[in-house]
């Protein structure tokens, strides 16, 4: 599992709130021109990769899916600001998507415009986390003033607008079609589709809430709220972030083996003409000889030394640790037994298909 989290902004105001909690950024160029920045969170915190996608969805899709492909990541934030739709839903208080609308869906008829929405849920893992960082409540130590806004966990409404009024035609849609957001914007579509094209990727988009997009923007732009707001949402992420990577890290609990790839054998490679012994890595009868295929002739050589990665009996070596297995130990015996066996049956399998080819031609 990977140990970087992607971040993405929309503006250089909202980049810079984040840049500002890195450590040792360098930049990475994606073959396409996109410039990112690879640094840690603090001092000590988990590698992150930032990058600024511009105003819009669709930017924002191609961009995301462009740092999702480039970095394989744990996970992807888009920090910024966004607009508040609620009352309850305070000017500084962050806003975390539990999932996020794309509004702009619909079909136009004689009699009027008929939403078809759309969204797509943050991930359930993703959703616990972010549930957890907002209980502790430790991401607002250190903001200045000592403030601690408050954090909402809710639906996200994003469009392709500036949302600033409260009683035009596209704030009274967001309230009859998507009445539970809480805070509007223009990108989270974007990065929830791309999220969701990759893998199913988790994706958690987290707004600080800068004006109420009821007419008042630039009164509360004059007011600073976009620095304070973004800065806020940068705190709360930057915990996110290193939580999402500790919960997807090697103490995570293990898949059961039926699911696990490494345990799950293939038999695709079954053994014929000369025997190939193992598939890449296949196991038969407790027996994997790594990566290397064998001859018939071949198989002295083998059972007389262990192979990287192979499987002795039912023990298991590294190739470290291969060369201090003894040539004739116990379970070297065995497993010459059991591929005795094995080469047996191939053999007699090979006879009986040879014995049925000839008789094949003899009536043809």
């Amino acid at each position: 599992m990977s140990d970087l989290v992607v971040i993405l902004t929309a503006m250089n105001l909202e980049y810079e709130a984040v840049r500002d909690r890195m450590t040792s950024p360098r930049t990475h160029r994606h073959p396409a021109g996109t410039l990112f920045e690879v640094g840690r969170l603090g001092t000590g915190g988990c590698r992150i990769a930032l990058g600024l996608v511009g105003k819009g969805n669709h930017p924002a899709a191609v961009l995301a899916e462009r740092a999702m492909a480039e970095f394989s990541p744990a996970a992807v934030l888009f920090v910024g600001v966004a607009g508040a739709l609620w009352p309850s839903v305070e000017l500084g208080d962050v806003v975390v998507a539990s999932q996020v609308y794309a509004y702009h869906g619909g079909t136009s008829e004689d009699d009027g415009l008929k939403s078809r929405p759309r969204g797509w849920e943050t991930s359930h893992a993703a959703a616990q986390v972010a549930q957890r960082v907002i209980r502790a409540g430790g991401w607002a130590d250190g903001l200045p003033g000592g403030v601690r806004p408050r954090v909402h966990f809710g639906p996200i409404a994003a469009g392709e607008i500036v949302q600033d009024s409260a009683v035009s035609e596209q704030a009274r849609w967001i309230r009859q079609h998507y009445n539970d957001a809480l805070a509007v914007e223009m990108e989270a579509a974007g990065v929830a589709q791309a999220g969701h094209l990759h893998g199913a990727l988790p994706v958690v988009v987290v707004r600080g809430i800068s004006d109420r997009a009821d007419g008042e923007k630039a009164a509360r732009d004059g007011e600073n709220w976009q620095p304070r707001a973004v800065a806020h949402a940068a705190a709360f992420a930057a915990a996110l972030a290193a939580e999402l990577v500790t919960d997807s890290g090697p103490d995570r609990p293990a898949a059961s083996r039926k699911d696990d790839p490494a345990t799950t054998t293939s038999m695709t490679n079954i053994a014929t003409g000369n025997a190939r012994v193992g598939n890449q890595g296949t196991n038969h009868g407790d027996i994997t000889f790594g990566r290397e295929t064998a001859g018939l002739a071949d198989l002295p050589g083998l059972l007389g030394r262990a192979h990287p990665a192979g499987h002795i009996g039912k023990e298991t070596c590294t190739a470290a640790e291969a060369g201090c297995l003894p040539r004739g130990g116990a379970g070297l015996v065995l497993a010459l037994k059991r591929l005795r066996g094995l080469v047996s049956e191939v053999a007699d399998l090979g006879a009986r298909a040879t014995g049925t080819i000839t008789a094949a031609r003899g009536l043809s």
